[in-house]
């Protein structure tokens, strides 16, 4: 619902703030005052193209804004969010901004957004219905979207496209497997010759730098014998051995400490390096027991290298590396011997949820032409009361190709005159009978005996020239159309007609006055006497007689009613 719209150098009007209210807001005045101006600059909320040339005179911009009920829609939340606006309170600030230049600017929630965004958030926030707008309701996606909720179809649309979705997954899934089974089967051959070379070779991760710990060794046993040998001769087995001086040493102290005992503790830490130089020893001579030149030995570590290194270079850097290249090559290899089993089972799926779109879309496809059926005879019957009883209206239907949406599409048609083909809405020429027949189009598809929305809750509906051409009885219809139309949705509606303006809930005036050489338009809620007043000038014109005013009072009584 749009509570509040503010409008500067916008074509004549300078600046202008109205507020609206739930309900039936209707704007009359004199013919060019500035009525559909307003529905314009409103226009432009929803995402309608801009246009420098409706800038006023001497403005570098022209600036709309307007504060609407936050749409409680999911689809328009997600937008939002999409967009990173959050919405911390119940209402919405959307702005517009026309430049001099040709360029315009679009904000929601006071952050700077594409105008593409405004086009979709429309459908949550308002609907325009008139001449030269782009109007929802001759969409079609939106017929079909109509029809299935005049159906009360709603079950059935989301049963086809949960189906759609689910077939169009495992078809993908499908391809996807085929596509990846053929690359499979050029390679096939090149993995089991890897497969085959790595596990031939017995690869054991860690394995290439023991076997270079090895070489090194065997390439060293010369040196290394003169190295160990010289360190055990030093330690225990020569005269001078240090095992030896140390024990001469603990003799000393021993006698030391039988005279004197302040060097104790300094005795007792001898015995445990004799028994570190003790093991050392026997460490130095097992290992050079060990010790022992073997070239068969070396030249087979040379060659294990070798192969290891050429496998490194083939395979990855290292030895952990090629083995985890062997792993994906076996689960490769894996996959393609189970492709053949994913495949079958996929195809069954798929012919499965196949079989299921088809009836369940054969089912859907049903309930609309019954719906298709009753909406027609509905229609027509409404435009007979709206001035357009010559009128014919078909829902049309044409097959296309399956989608989530079923297996047809639909087209409104109307004839606005006997003898004539049925066309589409928006061939439909008279800007007058496009908003009779969105009005029709309402009325017929919102329940009757739903009762008011919450404000939250409620869409924003314009009809601009809804009274083109008719008059009289039609006239009172039309209001009594818009009336019911306003128990469920917030109306703003554009009228020349008394007998349409009497069902206002709340009436606005717009007028042209001049200040200063320059022309401004204004806008001015009436209530009480100024309302009587406004609409007994619709009836009598420029000359305000008693008849008149006694006329309106009758309206406004009847329309209570």
């Amino acid at each position: 619902m749009l509570h509040e719209l503010v409008i500067e150098n916008y074509a004549v009007i300078e600046r202008l703030r109205v507020r609206f209210h739930s309900g039936l807001n209707l704007l009359t005045g004199e013919t060019g005052s500035g009525k559909s101006i307003v529905v314009d600059a409103l226009g432009l909320l929803l995402g309608g193209r801009a246009s420098s040339e409706m800038i006023r005179s001497g403005a570098e911009r022209a600036r709309v804004s307007g504060i609407f009920d936050a749409p409680g829609d999911t689809a328009a939340r997600a937008l939002l969010e999409a967009a990173g606006i959050e919405l911390d309170d119940s209402e919405l600030l959307v702005e517009r901004e026309l430049l001099a230049n040709g360029k315009s600017r679009a904000y929601v929630a006071s952050r700077p957004v594409a105008a593409a965004l405004l086009r979709d958030l429309a459908p949550a926030l308002g609907d325009i219905h008139g001449q030269h707008e782009q109007q929802r309701l001759f969409a079609p996606g939106a017929q079909l979207e109509i029809l299935d909720e005049f159906g009360g179809a709603g079950a059935a649309v989301a049963e086809v496209a949960a189906l759609y979705h689910r077939w169009r997954a495992c078809a993908g899934e499908l391809a996807q497997l085929d596509a990846r089974e053929q690359e499979k089967l050029r390679l096939a051959d090149l993995w089991s010759f890897q497969r085959q070379e790595i596990e031939g070779a017995g690869v054991r991760a860690g394995e290439d730098e023991e076997l270079e710990a090895e070489r090194r060794v065997l390439q060293n046993v010369v040196r290394l014998q003169e190295s160990a040998g010289a360190a055990y001769q030093q330690l225990y087995d020569a005269p001078e051995a240090a095992l030896t001086q140390l024990r001469q040493a603990r003799r000393r102290l021993e006698e030391i400490c039988r005279i004197d005992t302040s060097l104790a503790e300094a005795l007792e830490s001898l015995p445990p390096a004799e028994i570190a130089i003790e093991e050392t020893a026997r460490a130095l001579g097992s290992y050079l027991g060990r010790l022992e030149a073997d070239p068969d030995r070396l030249e087979a570590v040379e060659t294990r290298l070798a192969a290891l290194d050429k496998l490194r270079r083939k395979y990855g850097p290292s030895l952990a590396q090629v083995l985890a290249f062997l792993e994906e090559v076996r689960a490769n290899l894996a996959a393609l011997e189970m492709a053949g089993e994913r495949r079958a089972a996929l195809e069954a799926e798929r012919e499965r949820l196949a079989t299921s779109y088809q009836q369940a879309a054969e089912r859907l496809s049903g309930l609309r032409r019954q719906a298709a059926a009753k909406l027609e005879k509905s229609i027509e019957a409404e435009l007979k009361n709206l001035a357009m009883e010559r009128s014919t209206f078909r829902v049309e239907f044409s097959a296309t190709e399956w989608s989530e949406q079923g297996l047809e599409r639909v087209a409104y048609l109307v004839s606005a005159n006997t003898g004539e083909e049925p066309r589409a809405l928006d061939k439909v020429a008279s800007g007058g009978e496009l908003s009779r027949i969105a009005l029709a189009l309402k009325t017929c598809t919102i329940d009757p005996g739903r009762k008011r929305r919450t404000h939250a809750a409620e869409r924003t509906l314009v009809f601009d020239e809804v009274d083109a051409g008719i008059g009289g009885g039609t006239a009172e219809t039309v209001g009594r159309r818009l009336k019911q139309l306003a128990a469920s949705h917030q109306v703003l509606c554009v009228t020349h007609l008394a007998q349409i303006a009497g069902f206002a809930d709340h009436h606005y005036f717009v007028e042209k006055h001049e200040a200063q050489g320059r022309t401004s338009a204004s806008i001015q809620e009436l209530s009480g006497p100024q309302r009587t007043r406004e609409i007994g000038r619709m009836l009598s014109g420029h000359q305000l007689t008693p008849e008149a005013l006694r006329n309106a009072e009758q309206l406004i009584r009847l329309a209570s009613r």
